[in-house]
């Protein structure tokens, strides 16, 4: 059997054939989209507050409120109003949920974000409190928004039509009361509105959020247009 000639040592490679350069460009691609997420994620708000170390709790929750917000706005155009007593029978029966919806905390409402697949994770419920915890993501029929789990106040009776700056959801209530524990929040109580946007507000030294120069939680606060909301708190 004839050998094919070999070419001297000092000759030039041959150029790369054209399904080997199509090869090269396909992971040069894929090396930059790679690279390219990682700058997403290392220059996400979050994860830089905590490698430079500027995190606080109050950012964390002001980002989760944002969160919330979003959900609740995508719930009531499914549903035609925000999660209510009412709305639970329309999510079992859209969805075949078997969570636990009930009528007493916040995390009774909040699972039913979770219940019409609109809220895809626990942690964006979180805010600090004394006595939560994170939450650990495990949302099954027995597990979802677990006692601690959920550190949001939700206001009840919104509608579409209501004052836009009337509160949704509030952190950190004191449970069972009108007032705000000022220590989670370096003295601030986090407010998401019926507009969607978020804000923090000072507490004053009776534990009350101060909005207009009147407490946020006064009946006759003209946020609430005649209507103060059921206080729905969190489960601790």
């Amino acid at each position: 059997m004839s050998m094919l000639p070999q070419p001297p040592p000092d000759a030039p490679a041959p150029p790369p054939s054209e399904a080997a350069i199509l090869s090269r460009r396909k992971w040069k691609w894929l090396w930059i989209v790679g690279l390219g997420s990682m700058v997403v994620l290392v220059a996400s708000p979050l994860f830089l507050m905590r490698r430079r170390g500027c995190y606080s709790p109050v950012r964390e929750a002001v980002n989760d409120a944002r969160q919330i917000g979003l959900a609740l706005f995508e719930f009531e155009t499914e549903y035609g109003k925000y999660p209510d007593p009412t709305t639970i029978a329309a999510v079992r029966k859209e969805t075949g949920t078997l969570l636990s919806l009930g009528t007493t905390s916040s995390n009774d409402f909040f699972r039913q974000l979770i219940a019409a697949g609109i809220a895809q994770s626990e942690p964006m419920f979180y805010a600090e409190t004394a006595g939560g915890r994170k939450p650990d993501n495990i949302f099954d029929t027995t597990h979802a928004l677990e006692k601690g789990e959920c550190g949001f106040t939700y206001f009840l009776g919104a509608t579409e039509t209501c004052n836009p700056a009337r509160p949704l959801v509030v952190a950190r209530m004191i449970p069972g009361t009108d007032r705000f524990d000022p220590k989670p929040f370096e003295g601030k109580a986090v407010i998401l509105k019926a507009d969607n946007s978020v804000t923090s507000l000072p507490i004053d030294k009776h534990g009350h959020a101060i909005l207009l120069g009147g407490n946020l939680m006064d009946p006759h606060h003209p946020i609430w247009d005649g209507h103060p909301p059921v206080i729905a708190w969190p489960e601790l």
